[in-house]
This record gives C-alpha cells, structure tokens and sequence, in this order.
C-alpha cells in the first residue's frame, strides 16, 4: 500500500546536489527533492541513467542539472559546484552519496591499490563534494547529508568488506566533525546507513574466491530483515533525505539514522 508522503513546502525553489544521482538511493532522493519544488543537480558518470533521472525530474515540472563528475577528481567536484552556483546562485542541500562497495576480499589478499579505490571513492568523495560546497553554504546555510551504512557502524558480518565498511565508519566520524564545525553558519550535517536497500551497488562489488577461506555461516531462521521482510526501498530513503533536507529536522545535526527495519539489531 502507498502511504502519504509528507510535504515541506518551505523546500521549494531551494537548490540540491546530489552525488550518485543516476540510479539507486540518489535517484530516488533527487526525485522525491523535485517532488517538493526543489531544483537538482545530478552529480555522476553522466550515462544514459543519469540523463534519465533529468528527464524524469523535469517531467515533475521542476529544473535539473547534470555535471559529469568523478567524486575522487578534486577538480571536476570543485568545477561541478562552481556549475551549479553558474546556473542557480546558490546551494542549499548536500546530499554526498556516491559510493561502491568495491572488491571483497579478505583483507590478506586485498591489494592496495583495491583499498585505495574503495576508500577514495566513498571517504575521499564524501570530503570533497563537503569541502567545494561549504564555501557556497557559508552565508545562507543549509543541510548537508551523507550516506554511510549500517556496515562499519553495526554490522561486521559481511565478510570480505574491509575497505567498504572502514569507509563508512569514516563517514560518520567525519559527519560528526563536519557538524560541530559547521554548526556557526548554520549548516546541518547528517549521516543515514541504510540496509539492505534495493539498489544497483552490486554492480560495483567484486568478489574473489579467496572470500570462502574466512567466511563464517549466518543464518536467522526467519530471515534477517525483520520488519518488512524484504529490503528496502529507494524511495523510502529518499523520503528519509527529504526530511533532513526540510526545516522540520533544523534541530538534528551530527546524528546518524538507521534506516534498514532493524536489520542490523539482530
């Protein structure tokens, strides 16, 4: 059954960066953002998905932006800000999604140059796409959140995801640094971990055949996503980033929210 989605009409017209934006959560944030009047720069490797998502924002009668970036690239993060403040005057909304989950390995037969990625993609990512647009936040202020995960923060059970979950337990100690060192210009900085969210990451996970020397068997004998036995969707995160977005979280910074129907409480 569909249930109402909540409105913030002070979110209109507001400007949104969303990194990640071709598919997955980003995608969905971007279009429950433009569902409340928000106008949304698409930050990603621009492709076919990502043009889509600007087709489908602009079909819900708000404007849209794409910038081809590579959250690692220090200068095309920077040049993409600099774009949007081009086109709009102004950034209000941070939404640091972009990540992988990289290669899965046991940590033994990681290769540096594999962690590196990982880490540069999702950790190093977060801080620039943080650092290139607080300068253009300062004034006005605004909300700034980022996706970590419930791997890193509650769960260490999956085995192989040394690099990803370091990355996103990074995320959240920089969410909460970012937060108090924000706070006087009034930016708000959050973190949401998700679960398992029904999303295209597995295209950017790699397992090797060396994960079966350190796996260790889970099971739950009802399964392990207990409230809605099945993962979750998008959209329900994107409806979850609308809010931090709005005035009704002004109070909530350097907090991180699960959201994951108590997967990660078993």
């Amino acid at each position: 059954m569909n249930k109402p989605k909540a409105s913030y009409p002070e979110l209109k017209d507001r400007v949104a960066v969303v990194t990640g934006a071709g598919s997955g959560i980003g995608k969905a944030a971007a279009l429950v953002l433009a569902e409340q009047g928000v106008k949304v720069a698409l930050l990603d490797l621009q492709d076919e998905r990502t043009e889509k998502a600007k087709q489908e924002i602009e079909s819900l009668q708000s404007e849209a932006m794409i910038a081809d970036v590579d959250v690692s690239d220090p200068k095309r993060v920077e040049q993409a800000m600099k774009g949007v403040m081009e086109r709009w005057g102004k950034i209000d909304i941070v939404f640091a999604n972009a990540g992988i989950n990289g290669v899965l390995a046991p940590i033994e037969d990681m290769s540096p140059e594999e962690w590196d990625h990982t880490l540069s993609t999702n950790l190093k990512g977060t801080f620039l796409t943080v650092k290139y647009a607080i300068p253009h936040m300062k004034q006005e202020g605004g909300s700034i959140i980022i996706t970590s995960s419930i791997n890193g923060s509650r769960v260490f059970s999956n085995f192989g995801m040394s690099a990803y979950s370091t990355s996103k337990a990074g995320q959240v100690a920089f969410a909460k640094m970012a937060a108090l060192e924000l706070a006087r210009y009034k930016i708000r900085v959050n973190v949401i971990c998700p679960g398992s969210i029904q999303t295209h990451i597995n295209e950017s996970t790699h397992k090797t055949p060396e994960l079966k020397k350190i796996e260790i068997p889970v099971k739950y004998p009802e399964g392990g996503q207990p409230l809605e036995h099945g993962p979750g969707q998008p959209e329900q995160v994107g409806n979850l980033i609308a809010f931090l977005a709005s005035d009704a979280s002004h109070h909530i910074s350097g907090t991180e929210l699960f959201i994951d129907g108590v997967e990660s409480l078993i």
